[in-house]
């Protein structure tokens, strides 16, 4: 083949690549679009591949979904910025079919060429193209035209600009819901641009008449925008403009725009500042928890602990609390269990004396819910409230609800109880510990489930950490020792893990006297299983003892394995040898 030819290979295979049936050869070849371009070089990537491209009437949405992709990082690969512009009218055309997800790569991609294009490019490139989307007879152009506003207006002269906020002013008010929900979403990254003077006029207007909207999933996209621009006007102006708006929403007749205020309502609270939050927004807040709809409620409690930090705590006290015990005992389970995922924070908010009276019998009755979640939840953030009352007291009316919750029919809780309490053990104290919770933690070695018995192998490691070596001497070996003995094998094996996580935090004296002879014994076990993992014990011991223990007692144990019946144990016998050669060769 001549030197003259050869460039031409790459576009001809691409092309027949992208005709292909084979709809996996059209995808690999838009993904090595790349390294065609550099094949081709810019000006033939310019003259040849891009037209190429926008002519290509793929039907595929998996092959223009990765042409919108590859075309955002283009832009090196035609020349850099002062070509940029060559890159638009491939994506203008992917800006207007009809699979959302390709409208929006294309859109994502063109927001990342026009943010690198020069200013006179924008204004005879990218603004015209915005125009002709938003004017296009269908409704997916003037979809995507929404989505990139806020970036062809920065750049635009004083007349343009006119135009262009004229333009989107109809596109809030278009025929069809799918564009007015666009530029309901997009309305605030295009009012982040606009300048102030505009901002109140114009801007407000468009927001008025989304907020207006007969259809519902317009007026929830635009309660998406009151936090925005909200934070974007000045403090008088949100209060005039924008709380009238969250307050008749949190009233409105759809359930889904009164769920999407009660999730936003904190950042809005944060717009209007304090005192308007006080005076318009609790109540408007409390209608919101007691909502007759179960999802409303759910977004509300889930709000209810950010909400009274903005709060005093006589005000979080006199409106807050009442709603909060009446969703502690709600009808549905997810709202006592979105409550129960935050209530414990406002304990630090109300303090102590508040905490005590008012909160704490919430606590418990969430702590005895007959739904699994809502108690996890409570579990989980114990901490917060013991920060604030103090462990006895947490101690004296909390702790039978945990010890209850220890043998809980829901593995989940038992578990969620394990992974909690080392770090109740450390706010209790070694003494309280050994009284009430020692003996939960050995019950939990022998339970039904292997995701409980390998947790609480795990908590012994912690509360050893924990407590010491000495402590766990006294408390943990002796009675994990015992449990060597026991009949059923499951449970010989989980101790056969606790005495390999035990041993590194135990040291090299109690492991060789106490813990070794036990895993050796253990060697002769009739099952398998247990021997392979007295095999795989014994090589986690290499590193902690000395090199004379595992000459006298370790290799031998491990060659006797190594000659076993059953091929899983000589495998590991055989890989602690090796390992131990290893370290022999290594020293």
């Amino acid at each position: 083949m001549s030197m003259v030819e050869e460039p031409l290979y790459p576009i001809a295979v691409l092309i027949d690549e992208l005709k292909n049936d084979d709809i996996q050869l059209r995808l690999n070849s838009i993904r090595r679009l790349s390294t065609i371009a550099r094949a081709l070089g810019e000006e033939r990537t310019r003259k040849e591949l891009i037209p190429f491209l926008s002519e290509n009437n793929d039907d595929d949405d998996e092959v223009l979904l990765a042409m919108a992709e590859e075309l955002g990082v283009f832009i090196p690969y035609v020349g850099g910025v002062e070509h940029a512009h060559v890159l638009l009218p491939p994506l203008e055309t992917l800006c207007t079919v009809e699979e959302t997800c390709v409208r929006e790569k294309a859109v994502e991609s063109l927001c990342r060429i026009g943010s690198q294009m020069r200013e006179n490019d924008l204004v005879d490139w990218f603004i015209p193209l915005v125009k002709r989307l938003a004017a296009g007879e269908w409704f997916t152009a003037r979809i995507s035209a929404c989505g990139l506003f806020h970036i062809a207006y920065s750049s635009a002269t004083e007349m343009l600009k006119t135009e262009l906020r004229s333009i989107y002013s109809h596109l809030c008010q278009d025929d069809m819901p799918m564009v007015r929900r666009s530029a309901a979403s997009n309305l605030g990254k295009f009012a982040a641009t606009v300048e102030s003077a505009h901002l109140k006029t114009d801007i407000m207007q468009m927001f008025e008449d989304l907020t207006q909207d007969d259809q519902d999933s317009v007026r929830l996209l635009a309660v998406e925008g009151c936090a925005t621009l909200g934070k974007l006007l000045e403090p008088q102006d949100c209060v005039s403009h924008i709380l009238p708006v969250i307050v008749n929403f949190s009233q409105d007749k759809s359930w889904r725009v009164r769920y999407m205020v009660a999730n936003q309502l904190y950042e809005l609270c944060e717009a209007v500042g304090p005192e308007h939050t006080r005076t318009e927004l609790v109540p408007a807040y409390v209608r919101l928890l007691r909502d007759n709809e179960a999802e409303v409620r759910i977004a509300a409690a889930g709000k209810v602990t950010k909400f009274c930090r903005i709060l005093s705590p006589e005000l979080a006290i006199q409106h807050i609390l009442p709603c909060v015990k009446e969703l502690s005992s709600d009808s549905s389970q997810h709202v006592r269990s979105a409550l129960a995922s935050v209530i414990m924070g406002m304990a630090p908010v109300l303090g102590k004396d508040a905490t005590i009276e008012q909160l704490l019998p919430i606590f418990l009755s969430l702590l005895k819910d007959e739904f699994p979640d809502v108690r996890l939840n409570i579990i989980s953030k114990l901490d917060q409230v013991n920060q604030v009352i103090g462990i006895d007291l947490l101690s004296q009316s909390l702790l039978p609800a945990i010890v209850e919750l220890a043998e809980d029919r829901h593995w989940r809780v038992r578990l969620a109880i394990i992974e909690y309490i080392p770090l109740l053990a450390s706010q209790l104290g070694v003494g309280f510990f050994d009284d009430k919770l020692g003996a939960l933690c050995m019950q939990w070695l022998q339970d039904k489930v292997y995701s409980i018995r390998d947790a609480a192998a795990n908590n012994l490691k912690r509360l050893a950490e924990e407590f010491g070596p000495d402590w766990a001497m006294q408390h943990i070996i002796p009675q994990v020792l015992e449990m060597i003995n026991n009949s059923h094998y499951l449970y010989r094996m989980t101790i056969l893990r606790a005495i390999s996580l035990l041993a590194p935090v135990m040291g090299s004296e109690i492991t060789c006297s106490k813990l070794l002879p036990v895993v050796v014994n253990a060697s002769k076990d009739r099952v398998p299983n247990i021997k392979f993992n007295v095999a795989k014990v014994l090589q986690s011991l290499v590193p902690i003892v000395d090199q004379s223990v595992v000459e006298k007692t370790i290799r031998p144990c491990l060659v006797e394995l190594s000659e076993d019946p059953d091929v899983d144990v000589r495998y590991f016998a055989n890989q602690g040898l090796q390992s131990i050669d290893h370290v022999m060769m290594s020293s």
